[in-house]
């Protein structure tokens, strides 16, 4: 088990003064809804994914509302390696046939959800685990992929699902009760066929139904940089748009980025995308006045 920061060292002055510059912030968003995309590394260092827990029950207690939706990539790649299957992608979206959609479900509705959840709990937090099918939170259907080589042609990716409709009836609930929502991004259509969505989108998506005062996404790096690898720590839509078109932003980018512009476009007043390797990164972003990471704007 890993122990909070030895903090003896420090002087009561400091701790002082750190506690007082976080109060404006904590009077700010107070009665707010934060959505958080937990992914990467965060997820998977043993040292990072306690302090999470510990960060989301701390804004939990001075009265935010944190939604945690979260990813889990490398848990999937592990599953299907054990099957003796390699995973795909295609423009940053993983090609799910039948086979690895059932392992999707079992790692994300599972595992990773219920590791999460017994984390928070175990540091006296109220966590519940949802996926796409309770109370009918996200609606999907089958996602045909443009194809770029192809103009007016689709991609078959399998088993990879568009949102049609959230309803955050249940997430509500969930809030007004206490609890800290976990959020796995499966989607379900009509027939009851389950979709894997990436998890970007699908928090995205949540921030903007839910109103969130702001959307964080954690990543394994500092933020999105430039061609040169510069971190670019304020971007517009329209400054995204040209990154898009030169190149700059590709790959695995390009949902997390795409679905940033969306909700902040959406009215999500800021969409931040931090650095999951550093220490309580998510406080950092939430608490105290440093730029961290990306912020998005819609304008």
């Amino acid at each position: 088990m890993t122990d909070f920061a030895d903090l003896s060292q420090v002087s009561s002055g400091i701790k002082a003064e750190i506690l007082a510059q976080a109060l404006p912030y904590i009077r700010k968003f107070h009665g707010k809804t934060i959505v958080i995309k937990y992914g990467g590394n965060a997820m998977t260092d043993e040292s990072l994914k306690h302090g999470f827990a510990r960060d989301v029950i701390l804004l939990k207690l001075v009265g935010m509302n944190p939604v945690v939706v979260h990813g889990g990539g490398p848990q999937i790649d592990n599953a299907l390696k054990k099957i003796g299957k390699q995973g795909t992608f295609i423009q940053g979206m993983r090609v799910t046939d039948e086979e690895t959609m059932e392992v999707v479900e079992w790692v994300l509705g599972g595992e990773v959800q219920q590791d999460i959840v017994m984390l928070i709990n175990h540091y006296g937090g109220q966590a519940v685990g949802l996926t796409g099918k309770d109370g009918g939170l996200i609606r999907a259907r089958k996602y045909k992929m443009p194809d770029r080589e192809n103009p007016g042609q689709f991609l078959d990716i399998g088993f990879v699902g568009e949102i049609e409709a959230i309803n955050p009836a249940v997430v509500k609930a969930l809030q007004d009760d206490a609890f800290i929502p976990i959020i796995s991004p499966i989607g379900f259509g009509g027939d009851g066929q389950a979709y894997n969505i990436n998890a970007d989108v699908v928090a995205g998506k949540i921030a903007e139904i839910l109103h969130a005062e702001k959307l964080i996404m954690m990543t394994n790096i500092p933020g999105v940089m430039d061609k040169q690898g510069n971190l670019l720590t304020d971007l517009s839509a329209r400054e995204i748009d040209e990154m898009f078109n030169d190149g700059t932003i590709s790959g695995g980018m390009l949902p997390k980025i795409s679905s940033a512009l969306d909700a902040a476009k959406s009215g999500v007043n800021t969409v931040h995308i931090v650095d999951g390797r550093i220490e309580h990164s998510l406080l950092l972003e939430v608490l105290t006045e440093q730029a961290f990471g990306t912020m998005i704007r819609s304008h």
